[in-house]
């Protein structure tokens, strides 16, 4: 009974989950777009009901009423389901972001998370890892040369990215001794790990950047080389999914930084929730404010960045930190 009871709390915070994902992403979309237009000097969306806020429904709509394409000589099956895996490790990942603390409630405690992994900060960073297959093989599989070369961009710069991204969050766990975001979160009760490793805060938003595809290192769909890079030949749904798992990726990165170097849900007078959702925001606000500032990098200067400043950067502060933490009294 105990069991199931277990299960039955997991399925509806799924639900819920993915229902905040959904809405969320949608209309993180507008307000970027909105954002853009303000730092560009013009109008953004406003004519889809009041103030644009119905423009996800009329984008939504759009999607679902174009036709599903597939390219003669693709790769029929991989076609179809590379958008899916892209998105779906996106939402996979959201499951061990924590949000709050726990709620006990009569004789039982409800996690602040769809699932507290005790190691959940390697559960991301695999899923974050998982998602560049979908983003090769839709490349590959739509039978396009700017298709593939996207595909190749995308899984080289993962290579080159994901060592430093997850040597940027060693001393966060040498610091809290924890794999686990809520222990992570629980190391923070006096001071934010992003005031103590400001090094690893830069190290790790340039890395997750890369990871995500976003300016200015969205070079798998420069659209001034590639038409549009790996989903260039897909349209409706299926193009709607990739730009999904974009924009949730974005709310997972939020969290993991929220998490990781800001105190998580903790702070004054404010609900927990309300804090989380604070932080979140203000990461994905930094993003798009990113996008709108910087230009994109050349091929051969994104490599550069990754190997030559980024990984020597991110050893050499893993070795600070082990250093300080060796020679700090025991207390």
């Amino acid at each position: 009974m105990e069991l199931l009871t277990h299960l039955t709390v997991i399925g509806l915070k799924s639900v819920a989950v993915l229902g905040f994902l959904l809405l969320a992403a949608s209309y993180l979309v507008l307000g970027e777009r909105k954002l853009l237009a303000r730092f560009q000097v013009r109008y953004g969306p406003n004519r889809a009901g009041p103030w644009g806020l119905l423009q996800p429904v009329a984008d939504m709509v759009k999607l679902l009423t174009k036709e599903d394409i597939v390219p003669q000589g693709a790769d029929r099956k991989l076609f179809l389901v590379a958008p899916a895996l892209v998105a779906t490790t996106a939402f996979l990942s959201f499951g061990a972001v924590p949000w709050g603390p726990e709620v006990v409630l009569g004789e039982s405690k409800i996690e602040g998370a769809v699932a507290d992994v005790q190691v959940g900060l390697l559960y991301i960073l695999a899923m974050s890892s998982l998602s560049v297959y979908g983003i090769a093989l839709g490349g590959w599989a739509s039978n396009s040369k700017y298709s593939l070369l996207g595909g190749v961009r995308g899984a080289a710069q993962m290579i080159s990215y994901e060592i430093s991204l997850g040597l940027s969050l060693a001393p966060i766990v040498m610091l809290s001794g924890s794999f686990s975001l809520r222990e992570i979160v629980e190391a923070q009760q006096n001071v934010p790990f992003g005031l103590i490793q400001p090094v690893s805060l830069f190290l790790f938003l340039a890395s997750a950047l890369a990871e995500i595809k976003r300016i200015p290192f969205d070079l798998p769909e420069a659209e001034n080389e590639l038409v549009a890079g790996y989903h260039t030949e897909y349209s409706g749904m299926r193009f709607g999914l990739f730009f999904l798992g974009e924009y949730v990726n974005i709310i997972v990165l939020g969290g993991v930084v929220a998490n990781m170097f800001l105190g998580g849900w903790k702070g004054p007078v404010l609900p927990p929730l309300l804090w989380f959702v604070i932080k979140v925001l203000a990461v994905a606000f930094f993003l798009i404010w990113v996008r709108a500032t910087l230009p994109r990098f050349r091929y051969d200067q994104l490599m550069q960045f990754g190997w030559k400043l980024l990984l020597p950067l991110s050893v050499l502060n893993v070795i600070l930190t082990g250093a300080v933490l060796a020679g700090w009294p025991k207390s």
